[in-house]
């Protein structure tokens, strides 16, 4: 395990440090196959960046077997945001074995990748599926030795494909292959791996990968190429292309499928706004017809108060603002008569701006009136005090 101080210091330039240093660490703990280091990788465009990868391998059981798979995950500095870069590491003895999963760089295609989801997808669950995967469609098979060393390659670049279970488990791999090459590049592997384990291959199957028996013609080891290595090379090619085939569908539908779960999503919510809409009409309409019954209910009370006062007596105005006490009469006819002289001095206006009268006499009735305006007024103001009114 690295020391948790250096991670640690090669996390110093990533964005999400502790997010991903927690990462590293749950994968490494479950998969202790599985070591971190910090090397350069060289992204497709030639630029360079120096970024922590996980090298090691991840146990696989195939067929009942379990074998371990030499991979590399790179983590780019946005993890966890953005899914890292995986490849399968054969080593100098191995191949890799392409599929929908896996290019003949052995750069690793997977549904967990492209539907990355940035704070929820982690490497332990990206492991755990390349485990399911690989166990149904395994990465890489064994050369046979004997054709390693003498047959050469088709001209078109494609192994010879001896179909045989994947590499064998190790019995204690301690990681360190170097970073990969950029996709794409066409390089060949290095050869600097270090020896795998030295656990035997299971048998090679009788058959080839199209269940047809390959009939030993010739000597091995000549350099010679036979008429069944150019027919393996010929359906490896075959498959190579449907493989490329199914991998557009499978991509297409995926799209579509993606196209179809937006759409459902945003149909999803079109119907919550819906349904809050509907509550909210409801309560409104609830609302309305409470208000309706009470406009009913005073509308009754007001028929009912018209219809009772239609049945009395006719109310005679001056006995009904009678005075309960002589206090109260005085201020009464003290404000009646003050309203008295100010409807006085208004028409005394009137008269003098229609020339009915002259300004003499208008200004000696007004002093007159305003006199006992003030007087008027101040008898008022004794006889709220005087009975505790609000002055």
């Amino acid at each position: 395990m690295v020391d948790p101080a250096r991670l640690k210091m090669w996390l110093n330039k990533y964005q999400n440090p502790d997010a991903t240093y927690r990462d590293i660490t749950n994968a490494v703990n479950h998969y202790q196959g599985l070591q971190p280091q910090q090397e350069t990788y060289t992204f497709v465009d030639g630029t360079t960046m120096d970024l922590v990868n996980l090298t090691g391998t991840i146990p696989v059981t195939y067929k009942g077997s379990v074998y371990n798979i030499p991979i590399c995950i790179w983590l780019i500095d946005t993890h966890p945001k953005n899914a890292p870069i995986c490849y399968v590491k054969p080593t100098p003895d191995m191949s890799v074995k392409v599929s929908m999963y896996v290019d003949q760089n052995g750069k690793i295609y997977l549904p967990y990748l492209h539907d990355w989801i940035p704070n929820a997808s982690d490497l332990i669950g990206l492991i755990q599926v390349m485990v399911v995967t690989f166990g149904e469609q395994p990465p890489v098979f064994a050369k046979p030795k004997n054709d390693m060393m003498h047959m050469p390659k088709p001209s078109y670049g494609a192994p010879y494909p001896m179909q045989t279970p994947p590499y064998p488990p190790s019995t204690g791999f301690t990681g360190g292959y170097p970073p990969p090459y950029p996709p794409n590049t066409g390089n060949s592997f290095p050869t600097s791996f270090p020896p795998y384990p030295n656990t035997p291959f299971p048998p090679f199957p009788p058959t080839s990968n199209f269940g047809s028996s390959i009939p030993e013609k010739g000597p091995i080891g000549t350099g010679t190429i036979r008429d069944e290595h150019i027919r393996e090379s010929l359906l490896t090619a075959i498959e190579e292309k449907l493989v490329r085939r199914m991998k557009e569908q499978f991509l297409q539908n995926q799209a579509e499928l993606q196209t179809l779960k937006r759409t459902q999503d945003e149909l999803k919510q079109g119907k919550t706004k819906l349904d809050a809409l509907l509550i909210k009409l409801e309560k409104e309409q609830k609302d309305l017809d409470k208000n309706i019954t009470l406009l009913k209910d005073k509308e009754q009370e007001l028929n009912t108060a018209i219809e009772k006062i239609g049945n009395q007596e006719s109310i005679d105005v001056d006995d009904a603002v009678t005075t309960t006490a002589p206090l109260y009469k005085q201020l009464l006819n003290a404000f009646a008569e003050e309203a008295a002289h100010e409807d006085a001095i208004y028409y005394m206006g009137e008269a003098l701006r229609c020339g009915v009268i002259d300004l003499d006499i208008f200004l000696k009735q007004v002093r007159t009136l305003s006199r006992k305006q003030f007087m008027l007024r101040a008898l008022m103001q004794k006889c709220r005090q005087k009975a505790g009114l609000a002055i």
